[in-house]
């Protein structure tokens, strides 16, 4: 159950949590990187790294450095889903089992209804917005939701956009259908554009990306009349 297993990572403290924030954003992280980005010291970061590994929210890997040494690099663990801020919608695995069982067909309408007042919502904001104020939007939309978002222009004039934590984990690791619907909908909240998923959680990534990308004008069909 995934409540079992939230009262004790609540116990984590403001700062642990501020390393653990840095850690998802940045996919992985040495704690030379963490204390550079969080401003303290080396020993106070891997203090906090000490009670995360403790506490099962992250784990590591070593990688050879330049230098020949390695170096311990931090990624966080699906445990860590259940510490960071959670999306309005509180979505019950344990429900949604049930309601499978009575009938797996309801499943797909819920994921859809769910969509759908997601794409109501965000439609209404983003009226007379071009697609750079869209995109920052979106992020903040995605970001108070709790998915960690952020997004970059890349030099071709795409953007990248990243959502570092998944706010629905518990769902989307066991129905599919919530991982379809959240690209679903991105492509209806922006239809002038191409909107990709580049990197994907449940695959295996560390956070989910998304390369979205303006389409093409379409040459006018209007001409002269005969």
């Amino acid at each position: 159950m995934v409540n079992a297993i939230q009262e004790p990572l609540a116990e984590l403290s403001p700062a642990q949590r501020q390393v653990l924030i840095a850690i998802k954003r940045r996919g992985e992280a040495s704690a030379e990187e963490l204390a550079e980005a969080l401003g303290i010291s080396p020993s106070g970061v891997r203090q906090h790294l000490a009670a995360l590994r403790a506490a099962g929210v992250i784990a590591s890997r070593q990688e050879r450095g330049r230098t020949g040494r390695p170096t311990d690099r931090f990624h966080s663990t699906d445990l860590a889903e259940a510490v960071l801020p959670k999306a309005a919608v509180d979505l019950s695995v344990e429900l949604l089992q049930h309601i499978e069982k009575e009938d797996p067909q309801l499943i797909s309408r819920i994921f859809k209804r769910r969509r759908d007042q997601r794409v109501e919502q965000a439609r209404t904001q983003l009226v007379d917005k071009n697609l750079d104020e869209k995109v920052a939007f979106l992020v903040g939309f995605l970001d108070e939701e709790g998915y960690l978002a952020d997004f970059e222009k890349l030099p071709s004039g795409a953007y990248r956009m990243t959502l570092h934590s998944c706010a629905i984990w518990g769902v989307a690791s066991q129905y599919a259908q919530a991982c379809t619907t959240e690209l679903e909908f991105l492509r209806e909240v922006l239809p002038e554009t191409e909107v990709e998923r580049v990197a994907h959680k449940a695959a295996g990534a560390f956070a989910c990306g998304y390369e979205i990308r303006l389409l093409p004008a379409q040459p006018s069909t209007d001409g002269p009349i005969p």
